[in-house]
């Protein structure tokens, strides 16, 4: 599926600018491939009641869930990597969530903000791209104007709290001959998910069929290729699913919060 949008004239864009677009419905698609070595955040908000809960979750299940910021209770300023911005109005697509259950899929999230909320940003594969792409190993998704494809695995999270369920996976096809290099340009970067959870068969991580994505688009895997699998910042909406909170508003998947530092910023030397 090749989707009606095309990063390339937005690949040098200033974070700051294209959040002015996407709070503005200028730019209403995913957002690989923008603004190319800035980091992108996944976003799960919930009820103060319900924050630690997920506080603890992350700590306990980084790979999935690493945190690179969050708001403070009914704020939606993320002041540490985008000072000035709106967690409200600067994702393109949002999903809204009551009891486990999808209610809603806004370009904005105002109207069901409130003052008890807290947002989480969470570290997105997409910010390593920019290493995959320096390796000279090509990126699918980007290459097809797509969405990358993403999966519920049969990997559990530890649980915390009232918080528990699966881990979810992107994937990104390979050559087998960059396997190595794709994994140490990736596993630089641990704040942004790291290295691949796993290389190869899509079933021993409890994926039927690799081209039927939970979430994303599926993307042609060629001869001398391997699926590779990394953690997923979707994984907090498999939990939503599962642990059934009674209010969360998350990013739709593949549509991310662009922040201002650079992805080099996190990266572990």
């Amino acid at each position: 599926m090749t989707l009606p949008f095309d990063v390339a004239p937005f690949y040098s864009t200033d974070p700051k600018e294209m959040r002015r677009l996407i709070r503005e419905n200028e730019w209403t698609y995913p957002t690989s491939g923008l603004c190319h070595c800035h980091v992108q955040a996944n976003m799960i908000v919930l009820p103060k009641e319900w924050a630690y809960d997920f506080l603890v979750f992350a700590q306990r299940n980084p790979k999935p869930c690493p945190i690179l910021d969050i708001t403070e209770p009914g704020q939606w300023e993320a002041k540490l990597i985008a000072p000035g911005s709106d967690v409200r109005t600067d994702i393109p697509k949002y999903r809204v969530w009551k009891n486990g259950e999808l209610v809603d899929e806004p370009s904005d999230v105002v109207k069901y903000w409130k003052d008890d909320l807290v947002a989480f940003l969470l570290g997105c594969s997409f910010s390593f791209e920019g290493a995959l792409l320096e390796a000279n190993i090509p990126i699918r998704h980007i290459d097809m104007n797509c969405n990358v494809p993403m999966y519920v695995t049969n990997i559990q999270n530890q649980p915390a709290g009232r918080l528990s369920g699966p881990m979810v996976v992107s994937m990104r096809p390979v050559k087998y001959a960059q396997v190595p290099k794709a994994v140490l340009s990736t596993g630089r970067f641990p704040a942004v998910h790291g290295a691949p959870v796993h290389i190869g068969d899509p079933a021993a991580i409890g994926i039927k069929d690799v081209n039927k994505p939970d979430f994303g688009d599926a993307v042609e895997i060629r001869d001398g290729e391997t699926p590779v699998f990394w953690a997923c910042g979707v994984t907090p909406q498999a939990v939503l699913m599962k642990s059934k909170p009674p209010f969360a508003i998350t990013h739709a998947p593949g549509y991310m919060f662009i922040g201002d530092p650079k992805d080099v910023d996190y990266a572990v030397f």
